[in-house]
């Protein structure tokens, strides 16, 4: 008897580990292969080596980057030297990138791990830069003042907080205020990769401001990038491992409702929403297993979707760009700017092309 329970537990177990990595390997897209889309005049950034994992332009076109992400179970190019914001000029016939100098004695340059980040331009025209940053694997928000003449970065603020464990990505709405993505429950890498590995769905979204901190939407298979309506209505979640965007009603008390969702067969990533259209500009994992688990010799490819009228009964979804990884590796984020396409990678280059 005892030994027919013993072998009833032994096949309970392989049979929930043979469901579980099936379940796996379907959120992570493991079989999928890239058909390329290609677009004309497409150039490398000069300067970008280790990822450019989220950008945001400004409407002169001055661009930030943050670069060399280290974060548990990617690739790092260049795993012991901290990551930085670096600055682009889009007005510029052949842009390179200039780094940006951090000012101020309050924050770790060395042990600096930007991830997403947000911008904020005040009534006077001050430009605020929200970046997120993983210092020792903690999660922080940075609230840096950009000061163009100096190029360079005034630190003003670290922010922590007990429901801002894991963030991802940021929508500002204000210097201090902004809705984040958690994309893991845990902060504990052990305990994230087994939230990951079951598909727990206990990531969430979450309001900071210095008067008030929330959850405001949960129950995401990792929540990753977040973005705002040009009108400031809507707020966007892109849930990776699940392929779906989220499209969620604002509200003046901050709290969200959900609208809608569309799914796709992509691994969605960083949202940026076109400032003159509205649209959304999607960086995508067509295959999430070559990103979580790297082979130089079968590198992830790279996808950028443009979803344009979202809020209708039927969405126009547009693959603008598509790579096998022998030019760009693990895209995260794209965005536009006057007939430009600027694309971001976790820890590979950047590209920008004609539209």
């Amino acid at each position: 008897m005892a030994k027919l329970l013993a072998l009833t537990l032994v096949g309970l177990v392989l049979a929930l580990y043979k469901n579980h990595r099936s379940s796996y390997q379907t959120r992570l897209n493991a079989f999928r292969e890239v058909t390329p889309v290609e677009l004309p005049n497409c150039n490398l950034v000069k300067g970008i080596e280790t990822g450019a994992e989220d950008l945001e332009i400004l409407p002169n076109g001055l661009t930030f980057f943050s670069t060399g992400l280290k974060y548990p179970g990617i690739k790092s190019f260049d795993p012991s030297k901290p990551g930085k914001i670096l600055l682009m000029d889009l007005n510029k016939k052949e842009p390179a990138v200039s780094e940006l100098e951090i000012i101020g004695n309050t924050l770790d340059i060395s042990s600096f791990n930007p991830h997403g980040i947000s911008t904020f331009t005040d009534e006077d025209n001050t430009v605020y830069l929200l970046v997120v940053n993983h210092p020792d694997s903690s999660s922080t928000v940075e609230v840096f003042k950009f000061q163009e003449e100096e190029r360079s970065l005034l630190h003003l603020k670290t922010i922590t907080h007990e429901l801002l464990p894991s963030i991802n990505d940021i929508a500002a709405i204000g210097p201090e205020s902004f809705y984040a993505t958690n994309d893991h429950y845990f902060a504990d890498p052990y305990l994230r990769s087994w939230e990951m590995y079951l598909g727990l769905s206990w990531s969430n979204v979450v309001y900071y401001s210095p008067d008030k901190v929330q959850v405001v939407a949960e129950g995401f298979d990792f929540a990753n990038g977040i973005g705002i309506s040009l009108d400031g209505k809507y707020v966007y979640i892109a849930e990776l491992l699940a392929h779906k965007i989220h499209v969620y009603e604002k509200h003046a008390n901050w709290t969200l409702t959900p609208l809608k969702v569309l799914n796709f067969d992509t691994l969605v990533d960083n949202i940026s929403v076109d400032p003159v259209t509205g649209d959304l500009w999607v960086g995508c994992h067509p295959n999430g297993m070559r990103i979580f688990f790297y082979d130089a010799e079968n590198p992830p490819g790279s996808e950028v979707l443009r979803i344009q009228n979202i809020l209708s009964e039927d969405p126009k979804v547009t693959v603008v760009y598509a790579e096998n990884g022998t030019v760009l590796q693990g895209t995260t984020v794209a965005s536009v700017y006057k007939g430009k396409l600027l694309i971001g990678t976790v820890f590979h280059k950047a590209l920008y092309c004609d539209l």
